[in-house]
């Protein structure tokens, strides 16, 4: 499978963007696959393994998805920061509502 390269040329004052082709997605897919099922055998462990995979796998996993099917790969920095700091954010309240239950 070849690259598919869109270009801006029928646009002159825009920057070269590329954007990825079939290939690339189908790469992401399949590493979307693999990591699921990597989750489902945690979950066949046991609770404790199951978590720590759904913890560490699904933020993993969820990139992927914003960098390449969201395209963030392709914005600029503004707006990757952006979303670094939403998640970053969302990150702690989530942390907030864990120790709360807890420490219960």
């Amino acid at each position: 499978m070849s690259e598919h390269v869109e270009h801006t040329a029928d646009h002159p004052g825009e920057d070269h963007v590329e954007h990825p082709g079939y290939a690339t997605f189908f790469k992401v897919w399949v590493a979307l696959l693999i990591l699921t099922a990597c989750l489902v055998s945690l979950s066949h462990l046991g609770q404790s393994a199951a978590v720590w995979g759904l913890l560490i796998l699904t933020p993993l996993k969820a990139s992927l998805v914003f960098y390449f099917f969201m395209h963030l790969k392709y914005e600029g920095p503004l707006l990757k920061i952006v979303v670094l700091v939403t998640l970053g954010t969302l990150l702690i309240f989530f942390a907030m509502l864990f120790s709360d239950v807890a420490f219960r």
